[in-house]
């Protein structure tokens, strides 16, 4: 049993990183290449080096990938550059794939447009990739060393290091060109922050009730979730009471409410959306009574 979850496992991370590679080479396709975008990441330093020295673009673009896969190598482990090297070969693959199929075809010259949808198309490409455990290579690696070690977001680190590349590009390129590429790689790392927390996101309730025995029976049975009872004081009358604590998916939330409200009307609701849990009936199945 374990040896098919092993592989089913596998199969679903290939096929979510085939996804994120074409669909991060659709978006270059069709939007940052038309509208000659800076770039941030690897292929950003490449061009910039190139500007600067004369170096070409591949072999810079080649030295950079292979020194950020030996580093990730010795801080990653080996199954990160594993699933990097796929990446690394997949997406210029299929870059190469949609350039032959779409050949000179351009879906739009707004450069808004290309900058927006540039901006969506590489978060949720990096996304889909970067949820996999793995990357598409390059200046993708550092932030998630950053991550792994000092739990820096991979959307901070990866914006604080893209917009130092685009800016050491801004000499090179128009005002207005480089104005634009800043908000697509702002655009980007907000959707990236967003696609990551995909699926982690969960509700924090706090129930202060005279019915906490009621409502606690009622919260185990009816949503098979756990509760926690706090003592608690009253701050003005100093009556002694319990406030029930519990962590609950999104979608529950409205169900819940529904059977507070018809156990105790009167009840002081408390709800808070956390960013992640981890835990027994959450990142961890839940133990068998």
């Amino acid at each position: 049993m374990d040896d098919n979850m092993h592989m089913s496992w596998s199969a679903r991370t290939i096929g979510a990183m085939l996804l994120g590679n074409i669909l991060y080479a659709l978006t270059l396709k069709l939007f940052l290449l038309p509208a000659n975008l800076a770039s941030g990441g690897a292929t950003g330093i490449s061009l910039a080096v190139h500007n600067l020295t004369g170096l070409s673009v591949s072999g810079t673009l080649l030295a950079v990938n292979v020194g950020m896969l030996i580093l990730g190598f010795f801080l990653l482990g080996k199954a990160f550059v594993v699933t990097t090297l796929l990446s690394t070969f997949v997406m210029p693959a299929a870059l190469e794939v949609m350039d032959r199929i779409l050949g000179d075809f351009v879906l739009t010259q707004d450069l808004l447009l290309c900058t927006l949808f540039a901006g969506l198309g590489v978060g949720i490409s990096l996304g889909i990739v970067i949820r996999t455990g793995a990357s598409t290579g390059g200046m993708d690696i550092p932030p998630l060393i950053l991550f792994k070690y000092f739990r820096i977001p991979v959307s901070v680190s990866l914006y604080a290091f893209d917009v130092t590349i685009l800016l050491v590009q801004a000499p090179l390129h128009q005002a207005e060109n480089i104005l634009y590429s800043i908000l697509f790689v702002m655009i980007s790392s907000i959707t990236l922050d967003k696609m990551l927390m995909i699926g982690t996101t969960q509700t924090e309730v706090k129930i202060i009730s005279n019915k906490s025995s009621e409502l606690r029976e009622a919260i185990l049975k009816q949503l098979d979730r756990g509760v926690t009872l706090l003592d608690a004081e009253g701050g003005y009358l100093h009556d002694k009471t319990q406030v029930i604590f519990s962590v609950i998916s999104n979608r529950e939330l409205f169900k819940l409410e529904k059977i507070v409200h018809g156990i105790d009307p009167d009840s002081f609701m408390v709800i808070t959306r956390v960013s992640e849990v981890k835990g027994r009936g959450f990142s961890m199945d839940k133990q068998a009574l």
